[in-house]
């Protein structure tokens, strides 16, 4: 069983052996996801890349739009893989698949580019698609009526979440494939510890009863997130998460 990170590079070394392993286990529409708002895509996505052409793939990274894009191609300099945008008003996102691209990054990818996201997921096939640092939360929970319904269904509802960490105040929602979906806790310790497991994400009410100590089964686990802080106030993981980002963005 893995333990929650307690820095980046440890989140970053899981979340590439999630994505291995349900690359392997045959998963090709895979999120993953470490949920802290001062988080810098780029960096990270620098760190995780390895572990996708090192699975031998022909690799296509793509960035939410052409600044992004170039910011990349300027840092990174020569690269085995290409750069390209989904958000592009002059080339569709289909346009840019070849024939040879054997696998898939989109980085950072927002409700804003969900329509292109969606175009290449499908027109990918049976080739691996990874969504790295995804916000497109607010699209799953936030929409309502009847096309952010089908969007849902049709689209949303299929990816799967490999990799997921999100720091709480006291607690925390894990994540790391092929494990269940984790809800740990703090202790007077300081100590983290596993309150519960469970086969979908928990979120919403179902989470805040959870924390909040209710005997109380999660039956609906796809509301949306609630931003309501729990009893539990030490510092703990969170406080490490804000170190970690500190140290990444000097």
């Amino acid at each position: 069983m893995t333990e929650l990170p307690q820095d980046l590079e440890t989140a970053i070394a899981q979340a590439q052996a999630a994505t291995k392993a349900a690359i392997e286990d045959g998963y090709r529409l895979i999120q993953v996801e470490i949920v802290y708002p001062e988080l810098k895509a780029q960096p990270i996505a620098e760190q995780f890349l390895p572990v996708l052409t090192e699975l031998g793939y022909q690799l296509k990274v793509f960035f939410p739009d052409t600044g992004a894009a170039a910011l990349a191609r300027r840092d990174w300099g020569e690269t085995p893989f290409r750069i390209a945008d989904i958000g592009s008003r002059r080339i569709s996102v289909t346009s840019q698949i070849e024939e040879d691209d054997e696998c898939f990054l989109l980085i950072e990818p927002s409700d804003v580019e969900i329509e292109q996201v969606e175009k290449l997921c499908n027109a990918a096939g049976d080739r691996p698609v990874v969504l790295l640092l995804p916000r497109l939360e607010s699209v799953a929970t936030v929409g309502i009526g009847y096309a952010a319904r089908q969007l849902r269904e049709r689209f949303l509802s299929k990816l799967t979440s490999c990799y997921y960490v999100r720091p709480l105040p006291g607690a925390a929602v894990y994540r790391c494939y092929p494990s269940l979906w984790q809800v740990w806790v703090e202790g007077e310790d300081g100590a983290y510890t596993i309150l519960t497991e469970l086969s979908s994400k928990p979120a919403g009410e179902a989470l805040e009863r959870l924390l909040m100590g209710e005997d109380e089964e999660s039956k609906d686990t796809e509301n949306a997130e609630s931003t309501t802080q729990t009893p539990r106030q030490r510092p703990g993981f969170l406080t490490e998460v804000q170190r970690f980002i500190r140290a990444l963005t000097r």
